[in-house]
């Protein structure tokens, strides 16, 4: 794999890992406000309110393997 491929392999994994993290901040924020989120949920948009809203962390985190490929 060419030395431009793989950073924007690890570009892409860290772009969408700070994606997750934004979001799970947001949805903190939110929680904290007392301000409802909504969602979609079965072709529909679905307020949740505040009391409701369950935080998590970013469930995954990525790590690139140094390994050359074949």
């Amino acid at each position: 794999m060419k030395k431009g491929k793989r950073t924007s392999f690890l570009l892409a994994y860290k772009a969408e890992e700070a994606l997750r993290k934004a979001v799970a901040e947001a949805i903190a924020d939110h929680r904290r406000n007392g301000v409802p989120i909504a969602i979609w949920r079965n072709g529909k948009v679905v307020r949740i309110p505040a009391e409701q809203i369950e935080v998590r962390e970013p469930e995954v985190e990525y790590s690139v393997s140094h390994k050359k490929r074949k």
